[in-house]
């Protein structure tokens, strides 16, 4: 009799929580990786255009089991920006009137919670990087991620939703890691 109240609790739950509109938390950057990166004698960079802006394009929506998880700032792709800037800007490389300029075109960007117990992040951004107008970098990044997630909808929901910056700190850190990248930036 029990189990069949806890199913019948975690559907309840499931169906009033599958109509919720959920906000991605903030992001909040990986030290490690930026501490390394400011030894690296990087130039002062400006960001570009982060794509596409438009809430209703398929990279900016994200269903979470019937939950749909929104960036506030209305796209998934400023909520890149805005992670990439205060990167920048915690590193002291951050200066809008730079010569060097990143772009960014967000590809694919999924929170996949539809596992028993198991959930995953995807994110692909194709990232470039103009000096002085000429093109220095245009590559393809891929990140995925993987979590303990739950069978049961209320507790996958809310974990899937603290994901999201996860995923992003992970795509982030791909890049600064990435030799081609250190090497588009450097002085």
């Amino acid at each position: 009799m029990k189990i069949i109240r806890f199913f019948l609790f975690a559907a309840l739950t499931t169906n009033l929580i599958g109509c919720a509109s959920l906000s991605a938390p903030p992001y909040s950057p990986d030290y490690q990786t930026l501490d390394k990166l400011k030894t690296l004698n990087i130039q002062k960079m400006a960001l570009g255009e982060f794509q596409p802006r438009d809430p209703a394009a398929s990279v900016n929506k994200i269903s979470l089991r019937g939950s749909s998880l929104k960036a506030q700032e209305g796209a998934f792709s400023i909520y890149l920006e805005n992670a990439m800037r205060d990167d920048l800007k915690e590193i002291g490389v951050l200066d809008q009137a730079s010569s060097t300029k990143i772009d960014a075109m967000v590809i694919k960007n999924d929170i996949d919670i539809s596992g028993i117990s198991k959930g995953s992040g995807n994110m692909e951004v194709k990232i470039s990087i103009l000096k002085d107008g000429n093109l220095a970098l245009e590559k393809v990044y891929t990140t995925t991620t993987n979590f303990e997630s739950s069978f049961a909808g209320a507790v996958a929901i809310g974990i899937g939703q603290r994901e999201y910056p996860n995923l992003v700190r992970a795509f982030l850190k791909d890049i600064y890691n990435d030799p081609e990248f250190i090497k588009a930036v450097q002085k």
